[in-house]
């Protein structure tokens, strides 16, 4: 196994972040700082960083009611809340990460594990897994712009991918939009109606995949369900495997 894909399932960091401190030296494998990315590493290896001995963890998946306000992060230097703050300390032992982002004022589904696969599988657009959103927008969006939403939008130098929109609800003044993307740009949703004329004003992602947020009041978690995992659709026994190949 790579590297940095060893580092990931252990649940220490993502993939990315993982091939940074391969990069700067921060990875010893048997006492020894490897520093290119091609390293593999084998069964018995001992894999340390920044002096921390890595093992790969029980594997461990929870959905997660994210509130608006708080940062997807696991740390933040501006010493802001994290959704690592309103989980138990049993969950932060196991190496539980976050499954992509939510930026800070979007509230609803986060999916968190210490799985570094299926982090992958989850967040990588050839997946195509679905993320359904809930979007509050001012207005009532012409046809028109829902119909560029459907076709894909620029962003600065990106065309999305072709979105989904499966609803539109009057609000008021203003108008709910669900939309269902299965791409993961930063602050993608809100970008892509600014692309069209119209602004969020509050944003809830309600699915990823099968899995749905229904049942979790904000701050609440609990354990995905197998059939749920199995239901991505990206080979969940497979991820399984390979997760534990090196315990």
């Amino acid at each position: 196994m790579r590297l940095h894909k060893y580092i990931a399932a252990c649940g220490y960091t993502s993939r990315r972040r993982a091939e940074l401190l391969i990069q700067a030296g921060r990875v010893l494998v048997n006492g020894k700082s490897l520093m290119s990315l091609g390293t593999t590493v084998k069964q018995g290896d001992v894999v340390t960083v920044n002096d921390e001995v890595l093992s790969i963890p029980e594997p461990k998946t929870i959905l997660f009611n994210k509130p608006p306000g708080i940062i997807t992060s696991t740390h933040d230097t501006h010493e802001r809340l994290t959704v690592m703050d309103y989980l138990p300390p049993a969950l932060l032992k196991v190496g539980i990460l976050p499954i992509g982002r939510l930026d800070r004022e979007t509230e609803g589904l986060l999916l968190m594990t210490n799985i570094g696969e299926l982090n992958h599988r989850v967040t990588h657009p050839s997946y195509e897994i679905e993320k359904e959103y809930v979007a509050l927008v001012n207005g009532k969006p012409a046809k028109n712009a829902l119909d560029k939403l459907a076709a894909g939008v620029q962003i600065e130098n990106h065309k999305t991918a072709p979105a989904k929109v499966l609803q539109t609800v009057p609000d008021g003044n203003n108008t709910q939009v669900v939309l269902v993307i299965h791409e993961g740009k930063k602050r993608q949703v809100r970008r892509m109606f600014e692309a069209v004329g119209y602004k969020v004003l509050r944003l809830a992602r309600t699915r990823v995949g099968n899995i749905k947020l229904k049942g979790l009041e904000p701050c609440g978690w609990r354990d995905a369900r197998l059939e749920e995992l199995r239901g991505l659709g990206i080979d969940y026994d497979d991820i399984l495997k390979q997760h534990s190949s090196f315990k």
